[in-house]
């Protein structure tokens, strides 16, 4: 019989000689991805050496992640591996960024514990589209930074943007998704247009002192000294820093301004956004503004 010469394989010693289960060459014979070279006397496939080195082929294709579809197209010559590997490629790096949004949600609801709820709205809001990201900042720097009159800060908001990169790392998909709630909070909203307003040069006038306090990072590293240093906001030696950083300037002034983007979230914003642009924002300054605040209410009643 034909299936006793030894240059002849069938589909049991094929799977032998390959590793692999009958039934997954029977369904590749099937397909046409594997064709046998013949049939037994008693109608049993018959396959040949170069059947061995087609299986290895299709195996190959098939954990690289094409379908058997287009195995077939190439194994045919409709087609090359270069040009389905490159199709391959596109879907794949397609297949990467939404398992990476999946992946920083699953992670954030780990991490919150979060609820059904909450997780629905965050998987909606890390998978929105480039416009759909771009309305709900515009909407919220509308409404937080619209009608003032600051020549410089309407400048600032023209070019300031806040935008996902087409492959953005989980921690950026994370930083967006609270970026996203934090902006859309009509709360965090009112208190930081209330933080713009103290900042915001009456017309005719100088800038109020407080608003250098942040934008003026040098401020808060001469607090971060005089913390690590031991000085307590409540003693003189505090009272001589303020006077370094002040001058003669309105404290109270001063004050209301750092109470309120202190009350705003301010710093806290500031670092969400230099998280979703995968900027290194310079450390987390809450401590110190914290410090200035109480050290200029107790110069303030003293």
């Amino acid at each position: 019989m034909d299936d006793e010469r030894p240059d002849v394989l069938t589909i049991g010693r094929l799977a032998h000689r390959t590793g692999l289960p009958v039934r997954t060459l029977r369904f590749w014979s099937d397909e046409g991805a594997v064709p046998p070279v013949g049939r037994s006397a008693g109608g049993y496939r018959l396959y040949d050496a170069e059947s061995v080195a087609r299986v290895e082929l299709v195996r190959t294709l098939r954990e690289l992640g094409l379908g058997l579809d287009d195995v077939c197209r190439v194994l045919s010559g409709r087609t090359t591996v270069a040009g389905v590997a490159d199709a391959h490629v596109a879907a794949l790096d397609a297949q990467i960024r939404s398992l990476k949004v999946s992946r920083a949600v699953l992670s954030t609801v780990a991490k919150r514990g979060s609820t059904v709820e909450e997780t629905a709205l965050m998987n909606r809001l890390a998978r929105l589209s480039a416009a759909e990201r771009k309305q709900i900042i515009d909407e919220f720097k509308e409404e937080v930074f619209g009608g003032l009159d600051d020549p410089r800060l309407r400048d600032r908001m023209r070019a300031f943007s806040i935008e996902l990169p087409d492959d953005p790392t989980p921690e950026q998909v994370d930083a967006w998704i609270e970026l996203a709630e934090l902006v859309r909070d009509p709360g965090f909203r009112a208190r930081l247009r209330t933080w713009m307003e103290l900042n915001t040069p009456i017309p005719g006038q100088g800038r109020p002192p407080g608003a250098s306090i942040w934008w003026a990072r040098q401020i808060v590293q001469t607090v971060a000294e005089v913390r690590r240093g031991g000085v307590a906001p409540e003693g003189p030696a505090a009272a001589e820093v303020l006077s370094e950083l002040f001058g003669d300037a309105d404290r109270a002034a001063v004050l209301r301004s750092l109470e309120a983007g202190i009350e705003a979230g301010a710093e806290h914003y500031r670092r969400l956004v230099a998280r979703v642009r995968g900027q290194n924002s310079s450390p987390d300054a809450t401590e110190e503004l914290e410090w200035l605040a109480r050290a200029l209410r107790a110069a303030d009643q003293t």
